[in-house]
């Protein structure tokens, strides 16, 4: 592969490739080889009408109901921002920040955003220099982590609870547990990251916050203007609204990403033929993870084998990823332990690999990208395993 480099003609402004280079080729092999390789078995037509239907019907059945789930969510949010519920929160967890994380107390915030919202609600707050200045420049880099492990917590978590079970088995303890399970590993990814800051960066030096315009007023909050009522019925309004804005901004990672790894989880049709039908596949992935049902059942305790396309699909996009619980619950191939699994990963991974480049980027510390993505990557696997093993001591 070439290495992308700048133009000395335009030398500010994106990274430019020459128009025909290897990387073109290589890219035409390996896309043509994917498909070769299931329409080789579903045949070509079949795969491309599967394609279509399945990611209409995960328009259908799962796009909706996580939009519905975020509206909820973003209004509940807002409200409790705008009352200080929030605050509250804050003022009462931010001693905890220092002995666990290794953080600044004002921290906290981050981790509520991001729980509310998704992983780059946390950068807004980086931005900000009266929250910059609690920060020394080894530790900044870290919030993408931190974050990223919380990123979309709460619509994962109400999505997880509210899965239909067909035994009529409450998922609400699973889903908390699984909450657990990606405090755990977001530890253990912020600590992790934090020892390879500050190798680099040393231990020392502040962040740059440049010069503070005005005196920060500690013990106060922006509140909307109007009466109670008013402020009542536009953060409701407001945060609906965003809830909306997110549910649409999933609707490609679940489409895209969720299509093909069903694909790549289910087998043909109840008839053994493929009809190019929804949700049809090649069983790629269960295969991989028969495979390593050694090394996965007692480390994550899956029901299936079909149970690690969850987490995988958690890698590019924690919507799609949640999108392919449903199916597998009722199913009969998922069931309490891995919906707490299921949450923690989902919850602590949010799609890291899509999101830490831009973040890390944003933080204006690239160097310490692939860093930040190595601890990330641990840190999800321990929030599965905790929680496998919390649900097992439980129950």
């Amino acid at each position: 592969m070439e290495k992308e480099k700048t133009d000395p003609r335009q030398p500010k402004g994106p990274p430019i490739k020459k128009n025909v280079s290897s990387e073109s080729f290589v890219f035409f092999a390996l896309f043509i080889g994917f498909f070769a390789l299931i329409g080789s078995q579903m045949g070509v037509v079949n795969m491309l009408n599967t394609m279509m239907n399945t990611a209409y019907q995960l328009l259908l059945d799962t796009i909706f109901y996580i939009m519905a789930i975020a509206v909820l969510a973003g209004a509940v949010a807002a409200l409790f921002v705008e009352f200080g519920i929030v605050s509250v929160i804050n003022k009462v967890l931010s001693p905890l920040m220092k002995p666990i994380y290794g953080l600044p107390g004002a921290s906290i915030i981050g981790v509520l955003a991001t729980y509310l919202s998704d992983n780059p609600a946390i950068l807004t707050l980086a931005d900000d220099q009266g929250f910059r200045r609690y920060f020394k420049k080894f530790q900044l880099p870290a919030l993408t982590n931190l974050g990223t492990a919380f990123g979309m917590g709460l619509i994962i978590t109400t999505f997880t609870m509210g899965i239909p079970s067909p035994n009529g088995e409450s998922f609400v303890t699973a889903a908390l547990i699984g909450n657990l399970g990606a405090i755990i590993g977001s530890v253990v990814s912020v600590r992790i990251m934090l020892w390879f800051t500050s190798r680099h960066y040393g231990t020392e030096e502040m962040c740059d916050v440049g010069e503070l315009e005005g005196e920060v007023l500690e013990g106060y909050r922006v509140v909307r203007s109007g009466g109670v009522g008013s402020r009542f019925m536009n953060a409701m309004l407001e945060g609906g609204k965003s809830g909306v804005d997110m549910g649409l901004s999933v609707i490609p990672g679940v489409l895209i990403i969720c299509t093909i790894v069903m694909m790549l989880t289910n087998g043909p049709s109840e008839s053994g033929a493929y009809t190019g039908a929804a949700y049809e596949g090649i069983a790629f992935l269960p295969m991989v993870g028969e495979k390593l049902q050694f090394v996965l059942r007692p480390l994550f305790g899956f029901t299936s084998a079909q149970g690690v396309a969850v987490p995988i699909t958690a890698l590019g996009a924690a919507g799609a990823a949640i999108g392919l619980i449903p199916s597998m619950v009722q199913n009969g191939l998922a069931g309490g332990v891995d919906i707490a699994v299921f949450t923690a990963m989902c919850m602590c991974w949010s799609g890291y690999l899509s999101t830490h480049v831009a973040m890390m980027d944003s933080l204006k510390c690239p160097e310490m990208t692939s860093k930040a993505i190595i601890s990330h990557t641990l840190g999800g696997i321990v929030a599965g395993v905790s929680a496998h093993w919390i649900y097992a001591l439980l129950f």
